[in-house]
């Protein structure tokens, strides 16, 4: 009983939110804001991170981070800057996931839903799944809305899409690990490295030269190994801030895959905007590399 409770409230929720979003996204993001941080948001005169990613979403509406976001639609803006040479290759790209032709497929691919965060589905062995089961959770992805989910407006825009990517793995056959470089008007800053997601994330961050931040609340170093720098690093830097430069802030994601760049996406609301593992000093800090640029509404 306690469980049905749980998950009709969690649905009444979702409703309110994302009829709070229709009605007025600044409310909405007071709202969210509120509920995640317990303190009210300064979109007045922003400081830290956080409050800063939403004054972006909110008040800068510049066409290219709808563009840059959209999994495909980002693809058309990197070959624009003569870099396809970091892009991931695309076997397929369907509007609908009955669309899928699977036995042109190769045995290992990954599947996502382009206007979205978290849409992805990993695929090691194509004989293994559940086409029925996949088919299914891709479209009820596809027809979404993810702007309404948390208020990330910037997703309204985008034309939902499946693109199925090749599969990247280690030599160990591991998922590779994640360098999401966040960028400041250009200038790539800190890279978040993100290891070990198939059993269990782990996070680090650090800067340009490599040296590690201390930048979690209530971080245990117990059992925890430093990732080594990767042979790409220079590479990724110098991708991540041609991409970077139109925009007062992004996130870069790459892989190093096998010792070559390949850029996973551009993130412009990191979290929602609603991060709240990182310690109060670190966000005022990322905060303060952001200039927030004149209004596009």
């Amino acid at each position: 009983m306690l469980t049905l409770i749980k998950k009709f409230y969690r649905k009444l929720h979702s409703f309110f939110v994302a009829l709070l979003v229709k009605i007025s996204p600044y409310l909405a993001t007071k709202y969210l804001y509120k509920r995640a941080m317990g303190k009210s948001i300064d979109l007045t005169n922003p400081k830290n991170f956080n409050e800063k990613i939403h004054w972006l979403k909110l008040y800068w509406k510049h066409p290219l981070v709808s563009k840059c976001g959209d999994k495909f639609e980002m693809r058309n803006y990197v070959n624009d800057m003569g870099l396809s040479n970091i892009l991931n290759n695309i076997h397929s790209v369907y509007d609908d996931a009955s669309n899928i032709e699977w036995n042109t497929l190769p045995d290992k691919f990954v599947l996502k839903v382009t206007s979205g965060s978290g849409f992805n589905i990993v695929c090691k062995d194509k004989n293994k799944i559940n086409r029925r089961k996949v088919e299914k959770k891709l479209n009820k992805w596809i027809k979404t809305n993810f702007a309404l989910k948390v208020g990330e407006i910037n997703y309204q825009s985008m034309k939902p899409r499946i693109i199925c990517e090749e599969f990247m793995e280690t030599e160990e056959g591991n998922l590779p690990i994640d360098y999401k470089i966040f960028c400041f008007n250009g200038n790539p800053k800190y890279i978040l490295v993100v290891t070990e997601r198939e059993i269990g994330v782990k996070r680090f961050m650090f800067d340009n030269e490599w040296n590690s931040i201390d930048f979690l609340k209530n971080r245990t170093s117990d059992g925890m190994i430093t990732p080594k720098k990767p042979d790409s690093l220079q590479e990724m830097i110098f991708y991540a801030e041609k991409l970077s430069n139109p925009f007062p802030f992004v996130r870069v994601d790459f892989y190093d895959y096998n010792g070559r760049t390949i850029l996973g996406e551009m993130t412009f609301t990191p979290d929602a905007g609603l991060a709240t593992r990182y310690k109060e000093s670190f966000l005022r800090e990322l905060g303060d590399m952001i200039d927030l640029p004149e209004k596009i509404t």
